[in-house]
């Protein structure tokens, strides 16, 4: 392959690397005296609409979450045969795929790596987007500083990516076989965030297998995966279970797997209990992921209106404060024994803004048969920390013949307060969740008011 002198305004050094849909070259950009990766479009591609789109919906979606946990998008631009290109971030690390083809890591090293892909793909979940291809090739490194030594880890190629509410109806086999989960051999199926946490899974069975596991072989099953040395034994059926054939047997994000490698690495790791206000750098921020990623799936909205200050959906209902309103039907990612998605509602004074707008109040309310039969309130809480915000003393509070758990979490960036609650339902095998962004000027007990309007019927 020829390299080309020039693309755009950018001189081109070498090539990078070749995928199925695209060439990424290697350029200079003299302007920012930096170098830059250019990704452009394959030329027996170039007349296919729907790959060119394809081509160009990742561009779009990487300006549009612009997270230091993904590869940034700078510019767009097309060939002068028409072809498009995207210039992004040079990833001077390497992928992970180079550092494995050079040899196994250290265990320990591994594991810490596979907590920041973690991390990386709960940003995709956190804004509404399953990537459905993750595999060592699109796990890039960048340096942080020069000498230092540190790098960033980041998620790549989301040509493949779709958001939760609309990744079900596929014509095409998407993924790449052995990280693919096995769903998505299914044109019809789901797809949802737990065909990431199986492609995680499979990632992981990759750094930390003591015995090699071929690919696209399928996974270890519990009590035959062996990890290596300096891994924590737990930490296998974290992985098996991550790998499970059923998405349902999945854990069911990319923020709940975290949450359980952590606990696996850490048997003393505890629920939240009082003590003073703590920071927890390294705990996966959920923040308001539950909304955006799991809110509605691939459903019209099913609530309707009970009384004139309450909303329902499904078994669920809520007393709506003052001025909010309310939407919702299903929490995409949570299946009941029967294999239907559970109930689930926003509501806000914004509904349809309230995810993506930090100044917008609002809750996001769900009951669920199958989180009560594997967990405690407490210990789902523990898995919807948010790592860059400090958390008060867990409290209880009885509200309609609920015993809830509330955890309050104060932030320096976004929204200032994010309230975490769940409850057992005093008489249905069932959990209660809420999340709940209070308006700023919001009475004290806007909370409790909040939760005590909360009912299953």
């Amino acid at each position: 392959m020829t390299a080309p002198q020039r693309i755009g305004p950018y001189a081109i050094e070498r090539l990078l690397g070749v995928g199925s849909f695209a060439t990424v070259w290697l350029g200079y950009d003299p302007a920012l005296d930096a170098h830059v990766a250019i990704k452009v479009l394959a030329e027996n591609w170039s007349h296919d609409l729907r790959v060119r789109e394809r081509f160009r919906d990742e561009a779009r979606l990487l300006r549009r979450l612009e997270h230091e946990r993904l590869v940034r998008v700078h510019t767009v631009g097309e060939l002068p045969d028409g072809r498009p290109y995207a210039v992004l971030a040079w990833a001077d690390g390497g992928s992970l795929r180079d550092r494995l083809a050079a040899g196994p890591m250290p265990g320990p090293t591994a594991l810490r790596l596979l907590g920041e892909v973690c991390a990386g793909v709960t940003v995709l979940h956190r804004h509404g987007v399953v990537h459905r291809d993750l595999t060592p090739g699109n796990i890039l490194f960048h340096s942080t500083g020069a000498g230092s030594g540190a790098e960033r880890v980041l998620i790549a190629d989301l040509g493949l990516a779709k958001a939760l509410a609309a990744a079900s109806g596929l014509t095409a086999r998407a993924g790449t076989p052995g990280y693919m989960a096995p769903e998505q051999d299914d044109p019809g199926a789901v797809i949802d965030a737990r065909a990431d946490v199986y492609g995680l899974g499979r990632l992981g069975i990759r750094l930390l297998a003591a015995d090699p596991v071929p690919v696209p072989a399928d996974p270890p099953r519990a009590g035959v995966l062996r990890l290596r040395a300096g891994v924590p034994a737990p930490v296998a059926a974290v992985l098996v279970r991550a790998t499970a054939h059923r998405p349902a047997d999945r854990y069911p994000d990319a923020a709940a797997l975290h949450a359980a490698l952590n606990r696996a690495t850490d048997p003393v790791r505890q629920p939240p209990s009082p003590g003073p206000v703590t920071r927890r750098p390294y705990r996966l921020p959920l923040a308001v992921a539950v909304v955006a990623a799991v809110a509605v799936v691939g459903a019209e909205p099913g609530g309707v209106r009970v009384e004139r200050d309450t909303y329902a959906a499904g078994p669920l209902t809520v007393r709506l404060p003052d001025g909010w309103s309310a939407t919702g039907a299903t929490w995409a990612g949570q299946y009941g024994v029967d294999g239907a998605a559970e109930p689930a509602l926003v509501m806000s004074p914004q509904p349809r803004r309230w995810a993506a707008d930090p100044r917008v109040p609002g809750a996001f309310v769900g009951v669920s048969t199958s989180t009560a039969a594997r967990t405690t309130p407490a210990g789902f809480l523990a898995e919807r920390t948010h790592g860059d915000c400090a958390s008060t003393p867990a409290r209880t509070t009885r509200q309609a013949g609920v015993e809830w758990t509330v955890v309050t979490y104060h932030c320096d960036q976004g929204r200032q307060r994010i309230v975490e609650s769940a409850g057992r339902h005093p008489d249905r095998a069932a959990l209660l969740y809420a999340q709940i962004v209070p308006p700023v000027d919001g009475a004290p007990d806007f909370v409790d008011t909040l939760l005590a309007g909360v009912r299953v019927r």
